[in-house]
């Protein structure tokens, strides 16, 4: 098969993983992306830590993506977790696992990995156009706005790699939806994943404890029971203890119009022993120091009682029994645009084997704008890179079939 012309649209991780393994097989590859520049979501996720993958065992790991676990378990296996810290080293970056599992580069950032990725990438050839945004289809092309005004730019086979809608300033906006919509593709509405949620606080709570952490907690919802912290917000909630509830919480506001998120504030005792201690207070003595002396609550914690608590705070039981199950009712996840991820997008039954769009041949998606989600942990990125590479093997699979 001589070299074909590819035309890869979007600049992510999908995308430019995708570009490296196209480039090697000796085809002609271009990425476009609308941006000034490239990876930026990619470098944003980076700011903190960018958490490339996750150390734990692969058989848990390969379960983290939800419905489609099952359909993405081949391109997983084609790169796995380890097979990205190898891809990583070989781009100069060594990587670290953290207590929690996740995985770092030892110099935390994202900025000397894309650096090196893209510097790869043109030593194989590999075109990159920026401030091209794609803008759909022509009979004879595709079509992009551009400094220079509108091209149509011709191609052997198309990947798409456009992203979800989260972080919309970074460049992917959802925009690609109706343009796919218009053609037949079948596209599952977009949701926040991985998001915080609005709580309906008082406005004398959230005054006072918008921004401040609640550590040393656990909670519970469909999803299961997680350890960890999370943040109280003006609006309600972030932070990764929520985000790891967030898909189970959004899916119960869908069926049920309501949903609740349980908050141990106390895991380290039973309810027994919170009851036989708050029984032991004085009775006199106001609610703040009978939470302190008797169940070592104070601050945001204590707060949190008097908010959501109602008519349990007199009685020991009740009380306790309210500190190991704190309900707190969410209202609606935050916006999309605020999202670390998003939920929906091409549905897998509209993709073939090869990540090529059965209802348009020659056509391949792969990225975040496919139907999956996962939870914060390394698992986004793995799973991109993942796609990426699959839609490639799919890509040159296709072009030797139509030879």
């Amino acid at each position: 098969m001589s070299g074909k012309q590819i035309a890869i649209i979007g600049g992510g991780p999908a995308g430019l993983m995708a570009a490296e393994v196209l480039s090697v097989s000796g085809h002609a590859v271009t990425v476009y992306d609308g941006m000034p520049t490239f990876g930026r979501k990619f470098l944003l996720a980076g700011k903190s830590g960018l958490n490339i993958t996750h150390s734990e065992d692969y058989q848990r790991f390969t379960t983290r993506f939800g419905a489609a676990s099952e359909r993405l378990r081949a391109a997983l296996d084609a790169f796995t977790p380890q097979d990205v810290r190898s891809w990583a080293s070989g781009l100069g970056t060594e990587t670290f696992t953290g207590t929690s599992g996740r995985v770092f580069p030892t110099v935390m950032k994202a900025s000397p990995l894309l650096r090196a990725w893209l510097g790869r990438l043109e030593a194989q050839g590999v075109k990159l156009m920026t401030r091209h945004r794609w803008t759909g289809f022509a009979d004879d092309g595709l079509v992009f706005e551009t400094p220079d005004g509108l091209k149509t730019i011709r191609s052997d086979a198309t990947l798409l790699a456009l992203g979800g809608a989260s972080w919309p300033r970074l460049g992917a906006d959802g925009s690609w939806i109706p343009l796919l919509r218009d053609r037949g593709v079948e596209i599952a509405d977009l949701q926040p994943a991985n998001c915080g949620f609005d709580v309906d606080w008082s406005d004398v709570f959230k005054d006072r404890f918008a921004g401040t952490p609640l550590k040393s907690v656990t909670a519970t919802s469909d999803a299961g029971t997680f350890p960890g912290e999370f943040v109280i917000s003006r609006h309600g909630i972030e932070g990764s203890l929520v985000y790891a509830h967030s898909a189970a919480l959004r899916d119960r506001l869908v069926r049920q119009g309501h949903a609740t998120l349980f908050v141990d504030l106390a895991p380290g005792r039973s309810v027994e022993r919170l009851a036989k201690d708050l029984a032991r207070q004085d009775g006199k003595i106001s609610l703040s120091n009978r939470l302190r002396k008797g169940a070592g609550l104070e601050g945001v914690k204590a707060a949190l009682v008097r908010e959501l608590g109602f008519q349990s705070l007199n009685d020991p039981g009740r009380l306790a029994n309210l500190i190991k199950a704190l309900p707190i009712p969410v209202v609606r996840p935050r916006p999309i645009a605020e999202a670390i991820s998003s939920a929906g997008g091409v549905r897998f039954d509209g993709l073939d084997e090869r990540y090529m769009l059965k209802a348009l041949p020659g056509v391949f998606a792969a990225g975040e704008m496919l139907d999956w989600e996962a939870p914060t942990g390394g698992y986004l990125l793995t799973a991109c890179f993942a796609t990426g590479r699959a839609a490639a093997k799919g890509i040159n699979e296709w072009l030797l079939s139509s030879a």
